[in-house]
């Protein structure tokens, strides 16, 4: 990777050079299994008799020609980066080479279906992948137009960002594609997606008033399960919300949305031809927090063409504008424009969630990022980029006004349409159509780090009047800056078995103390909320008496809003030590039964599972690992029939069973013998069944073979490897080790489901002699892996569920002896920081 690596100021010293007017990109799809030839005709000005390079990773370059000048391939190609010398003031460059398939979801995937044998391809460019399907200049500040010739098997469907042409046949039974040129573009959002992919139709007409051709696509063996009438309908409630909010129409000629194969992601921008993971094709029953986490990666997508393909960043470090943007604006979306009313809560819960986890490791960073090169970009897609800089600008926005906020969003669309910007160019219109002056803000919320814990102070006389209340605000010494929180105080009281709002004032929190003197003199309520409606990016904690309340109470809080925060600042003070994480547990098994909300739930079973696996005293996980177990089966005996609710502690039940009891349980539901009325024990969950018993022991080889027999999908197949990775001994564990770092053939969704198998353990024993392998393969792995096969590696393969100090002294051993590679370094730092922090837990728990 490190041959591979662009830095910022390259990029710089390029663009000073080089201004890209088009790519002419002919792409033979029928050569090989292994290559396909990719020739690349750009058109570009320099400065006369300038150096510079283009990018362009392959096999084998054939030729280069530069203003009719052949160039020897040896000399100036190590086939990563093509040398350009001596310049003229208008150039035209060609470049003829193989450029190899991938397996890893990087540049173009090829996957062959096990169901039928077909063979579908798609690219996936962001961050620097382009270049292994075509030579390019490849940072999204050289922008350009992009007309792509395709040929491929006549039998298949060719997708890009233009409309598709009809296909012109040529003999064997191939044909090719000409496509009209793009608009002006960065090369990152350009797309290929080719196989014999089935599709459905329709159109929508812009508020332009032109037809907006749609389209969804699956692969034949899926196709059966797309529910593409739901998705086309969530599509027109996005184009219709986002045209109006926005007052800019939609700038492309179509929208086509197309669900490939083995995606890492959740889903991909490029313009009109949105890639999205085939997890989102629902082939079983999946909870509602899947459904609704579906509705807002589609809205996130849309919002995209204007906010990130229309008007892109110049350089990755404002890569969070425009994930923070799509996610702000597409949950503002879910709410308002379709049935998931609750949008708000679900981004609490895991957003949120997410952006205060990542905000408090030692490697969190401002919003605004310090990227150097290309190997932090791709670090740095994390949960401040989308979910603290989302909420961010959620505070933005009610600061400044919303109507404020979205015109000036529109008039950064209509000034800055088909260019590149930086963070300034936003805020600019902000200030004008809001009047404020953005540069303090951006100071204390965008370019620093950290974030800050709010509580309440608060005095009462003898008949329970406050006399005091105060709201106090902390931050980390490491990241101390104290910042202004726009937030409500909300005051709960019992009523008819409710916990319900009483009164709520809204006020500026700033400094390190604010009082809050419109609550002196009123009665002090059951529960205390602080940061009620959750305007505010920070953690909360209770006062002792209402966390009392919220314990024994948090079933009965009426708003899914206001209970999602009690969870929230419940789990915060479990991570941070300060409550004991066996309470938590007995928090959550007292209170998870009346949670409505599929994704708190989920969000919430979840960090049970983390609690009792990594953050209880080892000499009780066993006790209390049995004791979630039971509870989980008992709740979904209780649960309503055919709920989500009852859906999820089945499935929760399946992941987190310890027991011979358990696996009796499991291997009941799982032949039939055992059932549950209203829950369907389809193929998805037979495999997380089958899983559960393989990791007791009471299921083996034989029964995955039978399982990947009757299920021989990239579904089951992926499911399988997980499973082969769950047994619970040294000798599997090992195996799924050398089977990843041994070899290295597997594609990427069978790598990251051998490292979701291998982390599954209730006695981490078995991982106990993989610590020195690890740390003996982490740099052969960095240098010579594609980043995301070296990401799960090196996050998957980590045997944190030891959770002791001996990892912790070996990660810190490492680092002391490796310090030249910072984008690695980041990865074991944030491993090590997941160990001391169950330590940590495990000390508090230990105290009893």
């Amino acid at each position: 990777m490190p041959g591979e690596n662009l830095t910022r100021s390259e990029a710089i010293e390029r663009k000073s050079i080089v201004d890209v007017s088009s790519y002419d990109v002919s792409l033979d799809l029928t050569t090989s299994e292994e290559t396909f030839r990719s020739t690349t005709v750009v058109t570009f000005r320099a400065q006369t008799g300038s150096s510079t390079f283009i990018d362009a990773l392959t096999r084998t370059v054939h030729s280069v020609t530069l203003n009719g000048r052949e160039l020897d391939p040896a000399a100036v190609s190590d086939n990563v980066r093509i040398r350009l010398d001596d310049l003229a003031e208008q150039n035209v460059l060609e470049v003829v080479a193989d450029a190899e398939y991938t397996n890893t979801g990087e540049g173009l995937h090829r996957f062959v279906d096990p169901v039928d044998s077909e063979v579908y391809l798609y690219t996936q460019f962001e961050v620097p992948d382009s270049r292994r399907v075509f030579a390019v200049f490849e940072q999204p500040d050289l922008k350009a137009t992009f007309t792509f010739t395709v040929t491929a098997p006549a039998a298949w469907k060719v997708v890009s960002n233009s409309p598709t042409p009809e296909p012109e046949m040529l003999p064997a039974d191939k044909a090719v594609w000409r496509f009209d040129p793009t608009p002006i573009l960065s090369s990152y959002v350009t797309a290929l997606v080719a196989g014999p992919y089935q599709s459905v139709h329709s159109e929508l007409t812009s508020s332009s008033g032109r037809v907006i051709p749609l389209g969804i696509y699956a692969r034949k063996s899926l196709f059966e399960y797309l529910d593409a009438d739901y998705i086309f309908e969530k599509t027109r409630q996005g184009f219709a919300f986002y045209e109006s909010i926005f007052d800019y129409p939609y700038p492309f000629e179509k929208y086509d949305q197309l669900f490939v194969p083995e995606f890492n992601a959740g889903a991909m921008e490029n313009a009109g031809a949105i890639t999205f993971t085939e997890t989102y094709v629902f082939r079983s029953k999946v909870t509602d927090a899947i459904k609704e986490r579906r509705v807002v990666t589609i809205l996130h997508e849309l919002a995209h063409m204007w906010f990130g393909d229309l008007v892109t960043m110049k350089w990755w470090n404002d890569l969070w504008l425009n994930e923070s943007f799509a996610e702000y604006i597409s949950t503002l979306a879910t709410a308002e424009a379709t049935e998931w009313h609750e949008a708000w809560t679900t981004f609490q819960a895991m957003e949120k969630s997410w952006a205060y986890r990542q905000d408090q490791l030692p490697s969190t960073h401002p919003v605004v990022a310090t990227i150097n090169d290309l190997e932090d970009v791709q670090v740095n897609f994390d949960g401040i980029t989308y979910a603290k800089g989302g909420s961010v600008l959620k505070q933005l926005s009610a600061w400044v006004g919303r109507d404020a906020f979205l015109s000036g969003v529109g008039a950064y669309f209509r000034k800055h349409e088909y260019g590149n910007t930086e963070l300034t160019d936003l805020l600019a219109e902000l200030e004008t159509t809001s009047g404020r002056d953005l540069a303090s803000w951006s100071k204390l919320w965008l370019e620093t780090a950290g974030v800050n814990t709010l509580r309440p102070e608060i005095e009462t006389s003898d008949g329970g009047t406050i006399s005091s209340f105060a709201v106090l605000q902390s931050a980390h010494p490491d990241y101390p800056t104290i910042r202004p929180h726009r937030m409500a105080i909300g005051f709960y009281e019992l009523e008819s078995g409710k916990l319900v709002r009483t009164d709520r004032v809204e006020l500026d929190v700033d400094g390190e103390r604010t009082e809050v003197p419109e609550l002196v003199g009123k009665t002090k309520p059951a529960l205390v909320l602080l940061n009620d409606d959750d305007l505010a990016y920070a953690k909360i904690r209770l006062d002792d008496d209402s966390l009392l309340i919220a314990i024994e109470h948090l079933a009965d809080i009426e708003n899914p809003l206001a209970r999602s925060l009690v969870w929230g600042s419940a789990w915060d003070a479990t991570r941070d030590a300060e409550t004991r994480p066996t309470d938590y547990v007995r928090l959550v098994l007292n209170n998870i039964a009346s949670e409505t909300e599929s994704t708190t739930l989920r969000t919430t079973l979840t960090q049970l599972g983390t609690v009792a696996r990594f953050y209880v005293e080892p000499a009780r996980r066993g006790e209390v690992l049995r004791e979630v177990g039971d509870a989980l089966w008992r709740l979904a005996q209780e649960a309503e029939a055919g709920s989500d609710a009852q859906f999820q502690f089945v499935k929760f039940f399946a992941n987190l069973s310890s027991t011979p009891e358990h696996a009796e349980t499991l291997a009941g539901l799982k032949s039939g013998t055992l059932e549950l009325p209203g829950l369907p024990i389809d193929t998805d969950l037979r495999w997380e069944l089958l899983e559960g018993l393989v990791s007791l022991g009471a299921a083996g080889e034989a029964e995955i073979d039978a399982a990947l027999a009757a299920d021989n999908t990239s579904n089951g197949q992926q499911a399988a490897a997980r499973a082969r990775a769950s047994f619970a001994t040294a000798e599997a564990k090992r195996a799924a080790f050398d089977s990843l770092v041994a070899k290295d053939d597997l594609p990427n969704a069978i790598v990251r489901n051998v490292t979701l198998g291998f982390q599954r353990v209730n006695d981490p024993a078995p991982l106990a002699d993989l610590v020195d392998p690890y740390f003996a393969m982490l740099t052969g792995i960095w240098n010579l892996r594609s980043y995301k096969i070296a990401e799960y590696i090196v996050t998957g393969l980590y045997p944190a569920p030891l959770a002791s100090e001996e990892l912790a002294e070996a990660t810190r051993e490492w680092l002391a002896a490796n310090a030249d590679i910072p984008a690695l370094r980041r990865l074991v730092v944030e491993n090590l920081a997941g160990v001391e922090r169950a330590l940590a837990a495990q000390r508090r728990d230990a105290e009893g």
